[in-house]
């Protein structure tokens, strides 16, 4: 087998092209520990930030309300409950 061209190689993502989404509900300490920690990513990064409130949103709330808080990437999952710094930080970059 030969070599993988350079071409079809996975290039690095730029995390200031990168949207990471939070999706809660008010008084959730889980969901202010997660804000925190994208909060500090995100802006290191360049990387966009948003947040939904389920309690607002009929269709996340049917689709989420066991896992909140949950962390979107580009509108895919990434995480619930915990958001661990290191693995959004690679998510974001690669």
């Amino acid at each position: 087998m030969g070599r993988v061209s350079p071409l079809l190689r996975r290039a690095p993502k730029n995390p200031a092209d990168r949207t990471v989404t939070l999706i809660g509900k008010p008084d959730c300490h889980l969901c202010d520990d997660a804000r925190e920690t994208i909060l500090k990513i995100t802006g290191e990064l360049g990387a966009a930030f948003e947040e939904k409130d389920i309690t607002k949103d009929e269709g996340l709330y049917r689709k989420y309300w066991e896992q909140i808080p949950v962390t979107l990437i580009d509108g895919r999952q990434h995480d619930f409950w915990r958001v661990d710094e290191r693995r959004l930080r690679t998510a974001l970059t690669t």
